[in-house]
């Protein structure tokens, strides 16, 4: 009886012999939380790193600490990234953690020249992983970025990061890009990646904690529009309509608000709330064919214009007007992609080449020379749903 009983425990104690410890754990009072990272050309030909790393004493008081800035910015510069990671310990007493990073800031002139070696980089390091966004530092460098503090969101890593997953959710014409599918982008056969850009609003300049306490900072991030690649270069800018329209094409509208005129002059916006997009692609005759067809579904959400919206025939002279003005957001994307900047970023090419593998290979090596010539059919629909808690416009009302 008692031999039974101590069988178990002589079974569990020889188990822990064959248990392995943490041989490579690190506390975490010996890491610096890297929550932002910028990557900029050195004009030596090599790497600047800007690295916004958390301090947990002014993070974790709700009555801000002492007063001092919740991140500390550390700056370095090497031949190539890996080396400069590791060279921001002359600054920093303590090694750079980069598991709990949310945001990777591009410098614009260095994304023009090509951003392959920070991509290899960011793939083969273990510690990394690749649900962080990265995004584009339009007209600015990614030090200037990460070197403004933000209000409501302390850290300023996690205030872009919520601002693109929020405007993503709200606001078409921006996107949240992974480094996951950054890279699928960039190394699929017909397809061309895109990025978000941010902006520096106001003076490009270090904002400091006193700053954040006026109702109107002199230093603003303004997410802006969409960065245009071929193959890993930056190579232009789309606008906001353009973005929009690579975002309806793309069917990643979540929701988003969009203005009309009315038929008899004035204004009229709409919330979207369903979007959904179908594209088919194949070859006819050796040459390469898309469809694109958009449905949408909204509702009215402001009028400042005359219209009498009880009847519905003024609902259906609504629908026309914004089903032109869905196609012609749509047709601007197409214009700027095929004409202006002959980068396939929709991903035609790769449409084609899995609804018609054959027809693919007949043209896939002269894909670059096709695509700006293809022809796009574009067929947009737009149905009104609802007009909100009044129907006609308030100003009417005692006419």
């Amino acid at each position: 009886m008692y031999s039974r009983m101590l069988v178990v425990p002589i079974l569990i104690a020889c188990c822990t012999l064959l248990l392995t410890g943490c041989w490579n754990r690190r506390e975490m009072n010996q890491l610096a939380i890297n929550m932002g990272l910028g990557i900029d050309k050195d004009d030596k030909g090599g790497y600047r790193i800007t690295a916004q790393v958390v301090e947990p004493r002014e993070v974790a008081s709700r009555q801000g600490g002492g007063g001092n800035s919740p991140v500390t910015v550390y700056q370095t510069t090497a031949k190539t990234i890996y080396e400069a990671i590791g060279r921001i310990t002359e600054e920093s007493p303590r090694r750079l953690y980069l598991s709990h990073l949310r945001i990777l800031v591009l410098g614009e002139s260095l994304a023009k020249e090509g951003v392959a070696p920070i991509l290899d980089f960011l793939s083969r390091n273990h510690e990394m992983r690749t649900d962080f966004y990265i995004v584009v530092a339009k007209e600015s460098r990614a030090e200037e970025i990460l070197k403004v503090l933000t209000a409501i969101e302390e850290v300023p890593a996690n205030k872009l990061f919520t601002s693109l997953y929020e405007s993503e959710k709200s606001w078409a014409p921006a996107l949240t890009i992974t480094l996951d599918r950054f890279i699928n982008d960039l190394v699929k056969e017909g397809r061309n990646p895109v990025l978000t850009g941010v902006k520096i609003i106001g003076k490009k300049k270090a904002s400091s904690k006193k700053e954040l306490s006026m109702p109107d900072p002199e230093t603003k991030i303004k997410i802006s529009s969409l960065a245009v690649f071929r193959k890993d270069k930056l190579i232009g800018w789309l606008d906001e309509k353009e973005s929009k329209g690579y975002v309806y094409i793309t069917n990643k509208v979540y929701r988003t608000v969009g203005s009309m005129r009315c038929p008899k002059g004035g204004q009229m916006n709409l919330e979207i709330v369903r979007s959904k997009t179908v594209m088919t692609g194949r070859v006819v005759g050796g040459k390469p064919e898309i469809t694109i067809e958009v449905r949408n579904e909204g509702n009215i959400g402001e009028v400042q214009c005359e219209v009498d919206l009880t009847k519905p025939e003024t609902i259906d002279e609504l629908e026309r007007v914004a089903s032109a003005r869905l196609q012609e957001i749509v047709k601007a994307a197409l214009a700027a992609a095929q004409k202006k900047y002959k980068s396939d970023i929709f991903g035609f090419g790769d449409k084609i080449r899995r609804s018609d593998p054959k027809g693919w290979d007949q043209i896939k090596d002269e894909w670059d020379k096709l695509f700006p010539q293809m022809q796009v059919y574009v067929k947009a629909d737009f149905q009104i749903r609802r007009l909100g808690t009044v129907a006609n416009p308030i100003f009417q009302l005692k006419r």
